[in-house]
């Protein structure tokens, strides 16, 4: 291998050499994210003290994106050489590709971080479902009980108050109405 390579022209050799440089480092980041490595922490965690820092969303030149850039490169090229092609053409090719491929791989890191879910439970998105008594209300707000009620996807067991007359007892069907400032959701019964 040390004589093709010793044998190569100037042109390809670079080529050759940026494309298997290239393509180790992408490997080296494709095994990283897959394993669950943040390749781009690898000099530290700069922005651990913000709190609620979501970074920037589109990122279109990072060292991920720039080992894309440089393998297709690499291998574009090669294989405009191979096809006899100008060392102008070769290297015109070669850059196109290779900041298509960037492009490429800074909107899929874009839209993959956006997947992402705090979990964090949002009790505006409580109002208006329709939910079951799960430990009695008392009525005219005086104890606090719980509904199931299903918020952001799951079933959850919250704190309620009820401003109905009569005091609600497990199985009744409820509605939310309101929130109180303190989290607790206000209910009336559904179907009087």
């Amino acid at each position: 291998m040390g004589e093709w390579y010793a044998g190569l022209e100037l042109f390809p050799k670079i080529y050759w050499s940026i494309a298997l440089v290239g393509s180790v480092v992408l490997v080296v980041f494709l095994v990283l994210t897959l394993i669950g490595g943040d390749a781009d922490d690898m000099g530290g965690d700069v922005d651990a003290e913000i709190e609620g820092d979501s970074g920037v969303g589109f990122q279109f030149l990072s060292i991920k994106n720039l080992s894309g850039f440089l393998a297709i490169f690499g291998w574009t090229g090669v294989a405009c050489i191979e096809a006899g092609l100008s060392n102008i053409l070769t290297i015109f090719i070669s850059i196109v590709c290779g900041f298509v491929m960037m492009a490429a791989m800074a909107a899929l890191f874009y839209y993959l971080s956006r997947l992402q879910s705090s979990g964090t439970l949002k009790l505006k998105n409580a109002l208006n479902q329709v939910g079951e008594v799960y430990l009695t209300i008392g009525a005219n707000r005086s104890t606090i009980g719980k509904v199931s009620v299903n918020v952001q996807g799951s079933l959850r067991e919250l704190d309620a108050l009820t401003d109905e007359t009569m005091d609600l007892i497990q199985g009744n069907v409820v509605k939310v109405k309101a929130i109180t400032d303190n989290g607790i959701l206000i209910v009336e019964i559904l179907n009087k």
